[in-house]
């Protein structure tokens, strides 16, 4: 082989993996299923989805946890548990609204303190469906921050989607920062912070189901 066709077979191949490389980035994560194996040794997926008409950013969370969709349902809509204050990141914890399928809750968090955030969760147990809402913003330096989780039964195991649409000042930044401190590591951390929680209270919550 010529020193010319040597070069232009490197070129060649480096054009192809070039090419195929931003061919991959171009595929949407949504249109990627997660791989059951992953999610079931723990693994949470976590990426950034389209966010709303007013801009900001949004992303959407899939993991498992190793119980039934009852118990975990009962878990994840106990906003009273004292259990709540061993998650790292949240500091104090009051119900102050409490109604048939509507609570209404207050909390301070680690990463933004000295400010009080009034969550209003609306409860669809005949979907096992919940929906959130911060219904003081502007007092925690966002425009707005919504969002829903809903879960599915995988026999013995649950199945938990986390849905968010968010804007406040940084938004981007924190959505794409690699590191501690970023989305990413914030949501891996709850994702596996509920997944040991729930083992530990799993009898509890069980006995409340009737499992």
């Amino acid at each position: 082989m010529t020193r010319l066709n040597l070069w232009l077979l490197l070129f060649t191949s480096f054009v192809f993996f070039f090419c195929s490389g931003f061919t991959t980035l171009s595929v949407h994560p949504q249109s990627i299923e997660p791989e059951q194996e992953t999610l079931l040794r723990g693994d949470p997926f976590i990426y950034r989805i389209p966010p709303e008409a007013r801009g900001g950013e949004a992303y959407k969370m899939i993991y498992i946890v190793p119980v039934p969709i009852d118990v975990f349902w009962r878990f994840k809509t106990d906003f009273h548990g004292d259990f709540l204050e061993t998650n790292k990141y949240i500091e104090e914890q009051i119900v102050i609204q409490e109604e048939k399928n509507v609570v209404v809750i207050e909390n301070k968090l680690t990463n933004k303190p000295g400010t009080k955030f009034r969550w209003r969760n609306i409860l669809h147990p005949e979907e096992y469906r919940l929906e959130f809402i911060l219904e003081n913003p502007e007092q925690c330096g966002q425009r707005y921050h919504y969002g829903h989780f809903q879960l599915e039964s995988l026999g013995s195991y649950t199945k938990v989607t986390h849905l968010a649409y968010f804007d406040f000042f940084g938004a981007s930044f924190w959505a794409t920062f690699p590191w501690e401190g970023g989305m990413h590591a914030f949501l891996d951390y709850i994702a596996r912070w509920e997944q040991k929680t729930i083992l530990r209270l799993k009898d509890e919550y069980a006995l409340q189901t009737g499992d």
